[in-house]
């Protein structure tokens, strides 16, 4: 099993039409050993909670980016 989560997990906190939305990333979640589930360990909790709580993949880095580090 991998160590590399399978997401990550933010708070958001909206901050109204014209402006971006805070995210604080606050845990990880990994898939079960048997792969029908989600782990999902939270290292913080939002102190404004508003039940909003999103999960999204790592971000691949990008294959320019990984040459250009090779190269150096």
């Amino acid at each position: 099993m991998s160590n590399t989560p399978k997401y990550y997990a933010y708070s958001v906190k909206d901050r109204g039409r014209d402006k971006k939305g805070i995210w604080t990333r606050i845990g990880a979640a990994w898939a079960t050993e048997k792969g029908d589930g989600i782990s999902l360990q939270l290292d913080a909790l939002p102190l404004a909670f508003d039940g909003n709580i999103v999960l999204m993949p790592p971000r691949q880095p990008d294959a320019a980016a990984a040459s250009e580090s090779e190269a150096g």
